[in-house]
């Protein structure tokens, strides 16, 4: 695979597919730092390809450390497996000239959708400052993206509050200010209990945030990920679903098993009950989210044959 190697404009935006009767699915990648790493997600892509996703969308490191990485994965994806990308751009690490020769250089390449983020700083660089004349927030993004005229631009959500919110009344005004700065969609931060979901969404509505809020769904799959999920985004887990998990103890097998389950139900929950869609954070493995995606369309919930 030879990633950037010379996109075509396939005139696709996100935002036209999310309006329709059918629920939308995605997948979530992030650029390899190996060759390994970089086979290993050509592999994953090949296999979920055939289920035909709506769109695949390609993660930004920490301070913009990937980005001429997650430029030529999200290119290459869609011109070599004619699947719809959209690229993850943050704020952090750049400054406002530097991101709109990004948006430049991603309309020239045929990638005309932005998902729009604040960023985190490198977490190994204590010394790490905001760049002079750089944007500070996601809003600023959203902004100059949709001032591109060819983009269309999701932005994050987050249904149990980012870290750094104070109250919840605060992420959601957060939230409205980058809708009214041009968000077509929100993808949320990962979570495992669909009320936070829904309370989120009526919350939301509340204000006057109307377009879609795909939730963004991630599978238990190995040991200790629980710990981690919790540590990272600060979600909560359910406690059935922590004392199930818990009592496979360090059987991969038998967590995978339970994660799976829990997932597929969990989605099936969710758009029983109207979300818009899923988006699937893939970790670059493939497995679990083509079994949950199978057993999905079991029940009823995506037919991709005209397609």
């Amino acid at each position: 695979m030879s990633p950037g190697s010379g996109t075509q404009m396939i005139g696709h935006r996100i935002m036209e597919r999310m309006y329709r009767r059918e629920p939308v699915f995605s997948f979530e990648f992030f650029p390899p730092k190996t060759e390994k790493g970089e086979a290993a997600l050509f592999e994953s892509i090949r296999l979920l390809a055939p289920l035909k996703p709506d769109y695949v969308s390609v993660t930004y490191g920490a301070g913009g450390s990937t980005r001429e990485k997650t430029h030529r994965w999200v290119c290459s994806i869609q011109e070599e497996f004619n699947i719809h990308a959209m690229a993850h751009l943050t704020c952090m690490g750049h400054t406002h000239e530097e991101i709109r020769n990004l948006l430049i250089q991603y309309a020239a390449s045929g990638i005309t959708n932005i998902l729009a983020l604040r960023g985190d700083p490198p977490k190994s660089d204590a010394d790490w400052k905001l760049v002079e004349n750089g944007p500070e927030h996601a809003v600023e993004l959203v902004k100059m993206a949709r001032s591109a005229g060819v983009f269309s631009v999701g932005v994050a959500g987050f249904p149990e509050k980012h870290p750094e919110s104070a109250t919840m009344e605060d992420e959601l005004k957060y939230l409205r200010q980058k809708v009214d700065a041009g968000a077509d969609f929100v993808i949320t931060q990962l979570f495992f209990d669909n009320d936070e979901y829904f309370a989120y969404v009526d919350q939301a509505r509340k204000i006057g945030v109307t377009i879609p809020i795909i939730p963004g769904i991630m599978p238990i799959t190995m040991p200790g990920q629980v710990t981690r999920f919790r540590e990272l985004s600060g979600c909560k887990i359910p406690a059935s679903l922590e004392a199930h998990i818990s009592e496979c103890g360090e059987d991969e097998s038998q967590v995978q098993e339970i994660g799976l389950a829990y997932c597929a139900a969990q989605c099936a929950d969710l758009l029983r009950r109207g979300a818009p869609g899923i988006h699937f954070y893939t970790l670059n493995k493939s497995r679990a989210c083509h079994t949950i995606y199978s057993a999905l369309r079991a029940l009823g919930f995506w037919d991709r044959s005209e397609l």
